[in-house]
């Protein structure tokens, strides 16, 4: 989770880092992006995108686990699994459709 946090700092500097419910989210502004989650009985950590629906098109590396309406994440047993290149594109073109959404909402 360590290096993923990493590459999400590193990646999105204007992003802010919270915690709700005990578990990381990563915001732009005010809007939730991003959290990670290590979900009980499961053997991977879950790198869940809160508006991954309108991403997994593009990304179809998402999952829609435990049928979310919104959330579409990325199921990382190893670190060796994760696409750098790709999770930064993923991570930059999530941000962009909240930076929209953001600017949008004001005008």
């Amino acid at each position: 989770m360590l290096y993923v946090r990493g590459v999400i700092l590193n990646t999105l500097p204007d992003v802010s880092e919270r915690y709700s419910y005990k578990i990381p989210f990563y915001h732009i502004g005010k809007k939730p992006l991003l959290y990670l989650n290590i979900l009980k009985g499961r053997d991977y950590v879950d790198i869940a995108f809160v508006q991954g629906v309108l991403l997994e098109k593009e990304f179809p590396l998402l999952k829609n686990d435990n049928q979310r309406k919104q959330v579409r994440s990325i199921q990382l047993k190893a670190l060796e699994d994760l696409d750098q290149e790709q999770f930064v594109s993923l991570l930059q073109t999530a941000a962009n459709h909240i930076r929209h959404s953001t600017r949008s909402w004001f005008l």
